[in-house]
């Protein structure tokens, strides 16, 4: 009799203490650590080289040489040995997302975001280094002016450039099919016609 009364006490006793102070711990442990780690790495780790405004209207295979040239040239004048990633670039259907690092690699809240829409010509093809990728980039002022700036990152490969320039070509695509469907885009024009300037050499 007194053998029953205990293993009805224990089975009572045992799941309270593991519902009550364990469980908590562990789905804080399991849900908020990994999606911190997943969103803070999201993107392809670059140094940002900078801008250059740039002229005119048609751009056209080496337009961005001589801007990359200028940006290459300050940023190897700045860094003493190996300058370390900077930012993530990380190319979305529509924007372009570039997260600022802070020294311990970490993403900052400082984020600058590029339309896709307004991105002129694009290319990983550059003699100064085939590790560069660089876009040029309609940016709008706040008296409704714009003027043309060419942004340039420095990746860890050529590979890396590569992909990233194939990246914003797709990116490219998908903005001009949508925007076509929404009549914002004249129904005449091809994606191939509009996307001539953005150029992704495999070479």
């Amino acid at each position: 009799m007194l053998k029953t009364k205990l293993n009805v006490l224990t089975l009572r006793k045992e799941p309270l203490p593991t519902v009550i102070f364990h469980e908590p711990e562990a789905i804080e442990l399991c849900t908020t650590t990994p999606l911190m780690k997943t969103r803070t790495h999201t993107g392809c780790k670059v140094t940002y080289l900078g801008k250059v405004s740039t002229t005119g209207m048609q751009f056209l295979s080496g337009c961005t040489e001589k801007p990359v040239i200028e940006l290459w040239k300050k940023h190897t004048l700045a860094r003493e040995d190996i300058y370390p990633a900077n930012a993530l670039l990380e190319i979305r259907p529509f924007q372009v997302w570039l997260h600022h690092l802070d020294l311990k690699g970490e993403a900052t809240v400082h984020m600058d975001t590029f339309q896709v829409a307004r991105i002129a010509y694009c290319t990983a093809d550059h003699n100064v280094s085939p590790n560069i990728f660089a876009w040029v980039y309609r940016e709008i002022n706040d008296d409704l002016s714009y003027q043309m700036d060419c942004h340039a990152v420095e990746c860890e490969s050529k590979l890396e450039a590569k992909k990233l320039a194939h990246a914003m070509m797709e990116a490219f695509k998908k903005t001009f099919h949508s925007m076509k469907s929404d009549g914002r885009i004249h129904r005449n024009s091809s994606s191939e016609e509009v996307s001539h300037e953005f150029e992704s050499d495999d070479g």
